[in-house]
């Protein structure tokens, strides 16, 4: 049995039913698990002594919202963590879907890796996630007085407020973008024969 092998039978013990879809390509493993399964799962995959991902490297929010060019049915918000052996050499990445598109939320994850804290917080910022369980859970990227989150699909390109000094108030102020909204198309030119692997 190969190490990789090693690693796909070690998840499907430890976790069975709770991964949901398995994504085994380009030599890395993506569970699926359900949100009321994901605190759970994480726990199991950190103090399993068959698997130990003692480190999560990475946790982000993606925003599903017209994947697949709008093909995409299943939910719009997901986080996604990425976890590391060092013990194995193993890394594992995990996704969950938010169970309610209009207030995504998700168990935090801080009490098994502390590092999260930053991670789950710039998700809230960017995203909207919520992550329950997290004790500081505040904008990391935008300004306080900042509304809505950046990262959503919907989100307009120019944003909906802009600031600037105000001179005569003697402070910063936020007033109306007063850019005019336009599509951006790029045009892209390729030379005969590109990438036909000369």
């Amino acid at each position: 049995m190969t190490h990789y092998e090693k690693l796909k039978t070690c998840l499907q013990e430890a976790l069975g039913d709770r991964i949901k879809e398995f994504h085994d390509r380009l030599g890395e493993v993506t569970l699926v698990v359900d949100p009321a399964d994901y605190l759970g799962v994480a726990r199991e995959l950190r103090d399993n002594a068959s698997l130990r991902m003692d480190m999560m490297i990475d946790l982000c929010g993606v925003d599903y919202q017209g994947y697949g060019n709008g093909t995409w049915q299943g939910r719009r918000f997901a986080v996604v963590l990425h976890l590391l052996s060092v013990t194995n050499n193993w890394r594992v990445r995990v996704r969950c879907f938010c169970a309610d598109d209009d207030f995504p939320v998700l168990p935090s994850v801080c009490e098994l890796w502390p590092t999260a804290n930053w991670f789950e917080r710039e998700a809230f910022d960017l995203f909207g996630v919520v992550f329950e369980g997290h004790d500081d859970l505040r904008r990391i990227l935008t300004d306080y007085g900042f509304i809505g989150h950046p990262f959503r699909k919907d989100f307009p390109v120019s944003g909906y407020v802009e600031m600037r000094y105000d001179p005569e108030q003697r402070r910063v102020i936020y007033q109306p973008v007063t850019i005019e909204p336009r599509d951006n198309v790029p045009r892209v030119i390729r030379e005969e024969g590109y990438g036909a692997g000369h």
